[in-house]
């Protein structure tokens, strides 16, 4: 598995407009991508600035490609959600997923009495 991560800033006026836009438009459209297999959401709000990370899951580099195309480092967004950013990443970062389960059940560490 892929992780693809790209990190985009916006103003605070616009942090709750891009948000939306990417959960209710973006997301649902990614859903229909052969080998797309999920996507997380990680905001940051900072003095004067808010930053998204977006980190996307598929099954290999060529379902990444079917998504971003043969130039598949750069990044990819909609117009609309251009408009809300006022600064982007200008590449997109690649990682194999090492860990396929975020913890593994009964995994807590157990308390001494």
């Amino acid at each position: 598995m892929i992780a693809r991560t790209w990190r985009g800033w916006t103003t605070p006026a616009n942090a709750i407009a891009y948000e939306n836009f990417l959960k209710q438009t973006v997301f649902h459209q990614l859903r229909a991508i052969e080998g797309h297999r999920g996507v997380q959401l990680l905001r940051r709000d900072l003095p004067g600035e808010t930053e998204f990370m977006v980190i996307n899951y598929f099954d290999s580099i060529e379902a990444v490609k079917r998504f971003a195309g043969k130039n598949y480092t750069i990044p990819v967004f909609e117009p609309e959600a251009r408009k809300l950013l006022s600064r982007i990443e200008t590449e997109a970062h690649h990682y194999e997923v090492r860990t396929p389960e975020r913890y593994p059940q009964g995994n807590q560490q157990k308390q001494q009495s």
